[in-house]
């Protein structure tokens, strides 16, 4: 249990890391009029998982958690980033991730993307990596649903109702993650990837992606 808490505390809102400060290109999609409504929010995240960064960064981090070399891994998650913000998204999250988890524990940790650094702190955590992955995947998808709750607006009812609708996919996305390799990675979510581009050039903007 204790593990499984040290999990949860390192990816609740209240560490460290800044995740309130993107929203992965979504607040473009917002402006633009693709994400207007609960049922667009929930569609839009859905792509996220599946086809795009989603999924990418579950598998990386159970490739991370297994102890497979980390630079390896980390080149290909910054590859993995389509745009400017994309990867600056990554990589700040994951500075961020290991400054407070050095903090925390006492032991140093280099920076790594992000995805990468949890997989390599959960190392120390006696947890399945499908229950990593998931815990990760919906501390992810509830950080957008914050984001669109704030800038749609959406209700509190309605991004929580969109959040629930996520867990089977979560859970599934993790499980298959859980058993990948990086050479399985796969990612098409134009869409995402260009309005996380777009949002480079917001005359205003909230977030930083």
């Amino acid at each position: 249990m204790s593990d499984l808490l040290t999990l949860v505390q390192w990816l609740s809102p209240a560490f460290p890391v800044g995740s309130f400060a993107y929203s992965h290109g979504m607040e473009q999609a917002i402006a633009a009029g693709d994400v207007t409504s609960a049922d667009d929010l929930a569609a839009w995240l859905e792509d996220i998982l599946r086809l795009g960064a989603g999924r990418s960064d579950a598998i990386l981090l159970a490739c991370a958690l297994r102890g497979e070399a980390e630079d390896r891994l980390a080149a290909v998650a910054r590859a993995l980033a389509a745009s400017r913000e994309r990867w600056e998204e990554t990589m700040a999250q994951g500075r961020a991730f290991a400054e407070a988890i050095t903090g925390a524990t006492g032991t140093p940790m280099d920076p790594l993307p992000y995805p990468v650094a949890v997989g390599v702190a959960a190392r120390r955590l006696d947890l399945p990596p499908a229950q990593v992955a998931a815990q990760y995947l919906h501390a992810v998808a509830s950080n957008l649903v914050s984001a669109a709750v704030r800038f749609v607006p959406l209700g509190q009812a309605e991004g929580q109702r969109v959040l629930a609708g996520l867990h089977a996919t979560v859970a599934e996305i993790a499980d298959q993650a859980a058993k990948a390799r990086v050479d399985d990675i796969t990612a098409f979510a134009p869409r995402a990837d260009l309005a996380a581009m777009r949002h480079e050039t917001m005359d205003v903007r909230i977030f930083r992606t």
